[in-house]
């Protein structure tokens, strides 16, 4: 049977877009930016992205299709009766620990856009005023506990999105993945379009909007390259098999160095107008000093903002919506890596690894979700499960597939293999081969393990 592929050009690049924007984009990189100085973390940011992130995409891409097969089938394929092949089964791991929680957070922004369409959300709310926000801020701290803590409605929500993903899976490479990004990803672009001339239309904007974007390079320590490029790896999707996973189904023609810089493009594009949507809103309202991490900035800080415009509800609605597109398109490719890996390595249909792959996540995420409620007392070290597995598999998995792979193709892999991949057998010039050689075989490993042990310090 002929290996699976994408169909066209257009459904390979949303696709793979669709894989690396998600929530790292929209809700790890204002937390990030707001930490590090605002512009000075960007210019960080999009020096790593092209220095490191592109590099090291290419080497995943190299053997996703030099291999053609899941993660752990291109390193025996690659090099057989080796060990190799443990650098893609923990790459799997990580994209399954992650998908766990992921489905929880997915569950959450369904739930959000429910209540945002129906006005639940802001019920007893109103229009606000600039004056109310100490009030509306405890107003929105209550709602964001009362609905994350709860314990069956986020259920509920999360096994709605797991069924989503399920059918969306079903429908295959191209019926299935390839035809939501073609979908969604436009989608997505046209939202955060229309929530970023809203931002910016907004009184105070400018002053948001200068803090974000003019650098201020004393604010630029050690501590502020580790966390670029941390955001780099993470808003790549870079360690978690999905790259190798999705560049098993391009044909032999792509080119991978175009296609690598086309995503990285998009994804700081996206970056940027997120940026640009957040930092003039929370400024123009006062709520610049608010915490801009995680759950927070999307479940308190901007179902705030959106209570102080006109139109509330549609604005939030349509940021949910936006929210949900990028975390449909990540749970989809973080699920593939697992689903391809069954039906290469054990011979599945594609229904039945579906199935096995998702149908366990109705225990795992229910798991992760219950640890903000009724499980909340149960740690690991200290970490519910939802957020020790966050800081696992982020931390510790994903830095390490990274330097596996880094260091497979610079130094292990068959001879040739990255120079006939990114020249596509010899039919194309590709003048980046030498430079990204260097960087996966000296720089890379190097910058992703103090990334590695900053974690720990």
């Amino acid at each position: 049977m002929s290996k699976k592929q994408f169909g066209s050009k257009i459904g390979l690049i949303a696709a793979t877009v669709g894989s690396a924007v998600g929530l790292g984009n929209v809700w790890r990189f204002p937390a990030e930016t707001q930490a590090n100085g605002g512009a000075a973390f960007l210019l960080l940011y999009v020096a790593c992205v092209f220095i490191l992130g592109v590099p090291v995409m290419l080497a995943e891409f190299s053997l996703g299709r030099g291999g053609k097969s899941d993660a752990v089938g291109v390193f025996r394929k690659l090099s057989p009766r080796t060990a190799w092949w443990v650098v893609g089964a923990v790459g799997i791991l990580a994209s399954y620990l992650i998908t766990c929680f992921y489905m929880v957070v997915e569950g959450w922004t369904l739930e959000y856009l429910w209540h945002s369409v129906t006005g639940g959300l802001y019920e007893s709310v109103g229009h606000m005023t600039t004056s109310d926000v100490e009030g509306a801020d405890n107003i929105f701290a209550r709602r964001m506990d009362s609905y994350i803590s709860a314990d069956w409605p986020p259920l509920i929500f999360t096994y709605l999105v797991i069924l989503l993903n399920i059918g969306v899976l079903l429908g295959g490479v191209q019926k299935g993945i390839e035809r939501l990004s073609n979908v969604l990803m436009p989608v997505l672009f046209v939202v955060l379009v229309a929530l970023c001339c809203v931002a910016l239309s907004l009184p105070g904007a400018g002053e948001g909007l200068r803090w974000f974007l003019s650098p201020d390079f004393s604010k630029i320590t050690a501590s502020t390259v580790i966390n670029a490029l941390g955001q780099t790896f993470f808003s790549l999707s870079l360690g978690m098999g999905i790259l190798i996973t999705y560049a098993s189904y391009y044909p032999s023609h792509t080119r991978l160095t175009r296609t690598s810089m086309i995503v990285s493009l998009l994804s700081l594009l996206v970056a940027l107008l997120v940026g640009c949507v957040i930092f003039p809103a929370v400024s123009n309202f006062g709520l610049d000093g608010h915490s801009l991490r995680g759950a927070t900035l999307v479940f308190q800080t901007l179902p705030e903002v959106f209570a102080f415009m006109p139109a509330t509800r549609l604005w939030s609605t349509l940021f949910f919506v936006l929210l949900l597109v990028a975390a449909l398109t990540s749970t989809v490719s973080l699920s593939e890596v697992t689903i391809a890996f069954l039906q290469d390595r054990f011979g599945m249909t594609r229904l039945k690894a579906c199935l096995l792959a998702l149908t366990p996540l109705f225990v795992f995420s229910t798991l992760c979700s219950l640890s903000f409620g009724s499980m909340s007392g149960f740690t690991i070290f200290g970490l519910n499960l939802f957020d020790f597995l966050d800081k696992f598999a982020t931390n510790l998995l994903l830095p390490l597939v990274s330097i596996g792979v880094c260091v497979y193709v610079g130094w292990f892999a068959p001879r040739g293999l990255l120079r006939d991949q990114l020249t596509n057998g010899g039919t194309v010039r590709s003048r980046m081969t030498v430079f990204v050689l260097f960087v996966i075989r000296y720089l890379a490993p190097l910058m992703i393990a103090a990334i590695l042990v900053s974690n720990f310090i």
